[in-house]
């Protein structure tokens, strides 16, 4: 794993947009449906958009039904960490860059075979690097 990346509040401000910021970094969560990865079908990597590191390939993505982008498995396990989240008066569990800390989204153990976990992940956390 890369070495970890600390940033102050005003570097990331200046980094990310708006949207970018107050989803990674104030862990919000952008609304269903609204992310430009939702539907996306192209092939590639995707990355974080706070340090770049590879999230998620894909090939394990698939269409939950929920609204946003999921994944059926991180493309290197020890790029995600979790931590348990009881916001929202319920108990999930929160996933985000080792890296950075960047706030992903939540994995839920409703996805498919072969692990049964569903990473629902934000767009606005995440950059697609589309295979050419």
């Amino acid at each position: 794993m890369d070495t970890k990346i600390v940033k102050s509040d005003a570097e990331w401000r200046q980094q990310l947009t708006p949207e970018q910021y107050r989803v990674t970094r104030e862990k919000d969560t952008e609304r269903a449906f609204t992310g430009q990865y939702n539907a996306c079908k192209d092939e590639g990597v995707y990355r974080c958009v706070c340090c770049g590191a590879e999230l998620f390939d894909s090939h394990t993505k698939f269409d939950s039904g929920t609204g946003w982008p999921s994944f059926w498995q991180p493309l290197v396990p020890e790029s995600i960490g979790t931590e348990e989240d009881r916001g929202l008066f319920m108990k999930r569990v929160e996933v985000h860059c080792r890296r950075c800390q960047a706030h992903l989204g939540h994995v839920f153990d409703d996805g498919p075979a072969p692990t049964g976990l569903r990473y629902c992940i934000n767009s606005a956390s995440l950059q697609l690097d589309r295979k050419r």
